[in-house]
């Protein structure tokens, strides 16, 4: 199965992630999907979601409707 990220996907490191080896997830967009890995393993999987539905979860974060009580 070959990997349905294009080889010249510009990944971007959040900038919530830490430099000391804590939660690190880096994205790429290229439509119509937007493509979220571990940035300490980068070969690794990789998660696909539509990118309408990023950028929904993403604006969910950002209001707080996903933070813990």
């Amino acid at each position: 199965m070959s990997n349905p990220v294009p080889s010249a996907a510009r990944w971007r490191k959040s900038s919530y992630s830490s430099g000391t080896g804590g939660n690190c997830v880096e994205v790429a967009s290229f439509a119509p999907v937007t493509g979220i890995r571990d940035s300490k393993n980068p070969d690794g999987p990789n998660l696909l979601v539509a990118a309408e539905t990023w950028r929904a979860f993403t604006a969910q974060v950002k209001s707080g409707a996903h933070d813990l009580p």
